[in-house]
């Protein structure tokens, strides 16, 4: 019961914490837990794009999305190792404003679908918006926990996220989640922040961090045996060449950047998808 209560405080945290970043007008931030360098701050445009790119986007994506849904709040781009082919189902693991998921609606195309996850009701309210400012009819936006995906078993051909599995309590939950609804050859494609070194207790323990983005960081080995342990094969997880370059803005003076860095996760659910419908053998005839 305790672990549970404690998994409920840390989920209501990161809710509230959101929610205040979504009702901001602007923000410049990424995960930090720094006023003057993220959250609710007015931002430029130079520095927003200078942020992104240091993520991964090119400025073709920044100028193709709606004012307000990037956020800054990723901590990589999972689209770069993602794969997405048109007509693919596609979900978002803690959507947000709904960034990532517009991006993948660009690559599913119209015979595709784009699912965005997210447990905070202002987020949700955010990302509908943006949805409707642009017009996409392929993207939709569910309300509800990612250890407790709203979306049928063995619908979906990828999942992305970008900087949500580390808040997690439950990790995983989280995995065995992402495997229960992806079809046979479907593919996890995340960025997150990993552990690379065993963090100490007074980041651990800091509900800040937490929020932020980094003390929630499981280590490498850890992940690859939750990913494992939930049905995963083909695991990579892929430190991010010079990320510890951004985290350091996150946290200044504390250190974080010694802990932890940022990683594209990589898996496969075992069994071959044909044709989007999800079976092990040829049972569609094609």
């Amino acid at each position: 019961m305790k672990k549970d209560r404690d998994a409920e405080l840390v989920r209501t945290a990161v809710r509230e914490n959101y929610a205040e970043i979504a009702k901001a007008a602007e923000t410049v931030g990424c995960c930090s837990t720094s006023k003057s360098a993220c959250c609710g701050t007015t931002k430029t445009e130079t520095h927003a794009e200078r942020t992104s790119m240091k993520l991964g986007y090119s400025l073709q994506d920044l100028a193709e999305m709606p004012e307000g849904a990037n956020m800054g709040l990723g901590c990589g781009n999972p689209q770069a190792v993602a794969s997405i082919q048109p007509g693919d189902v596609v979900l978002d693991l803690g959507s947000g404003g709904g960034f990532d998921a517009f991006l993948a609606a660009r690559q599913t195309g119209a015979t595709g679908r784009v699912i965005g996850v997210d447990m905070t009701p202002e987020m949700l309210a955010k990302a509908r918006k943006n949805a409707q400012t642009i017009g996409l009819k392929n993207v939709e936006f569910r309300l509800g926990e990612i250890e407790n995906l709203p979306i049928a078993d063995a619908s979906v051909d990828v999942i992305i996220s970008n900087c949500v599995i580390n808040l997690s309590p439950e990790k995983i939950r989280v995995f065995e989640e992402a495997f229960r609804v992806l079809r046979p050859g479907g593919r996890l494609a995340v960025a997150d922040v990993v552990a690379c070194a065993r963090l100490p207790d007074e980041i651990k323990n800091d509900m800040k961090l937490l929020c932020g983005c980094m003390a929630g960081a499981s280590e490498v080995d850890e992940l690859e045996l939750m990913l494992k342990t939930a049905g995963f094969m083909d695991v990579q997880i892929t430190p991010k060449e010079g990320s510890k370059e951004f985290i350091r803005d996150w946290a200044p003076g504390r250190k974080v950047e010694d802990y932890v860095v940022s990683a594209y996760i990589q898996a496969r659910k075992p069994g071959t998808t044909y044709g989007g419908c999800g079976c092990d053998t040829n049972c569609c005839g094609k």
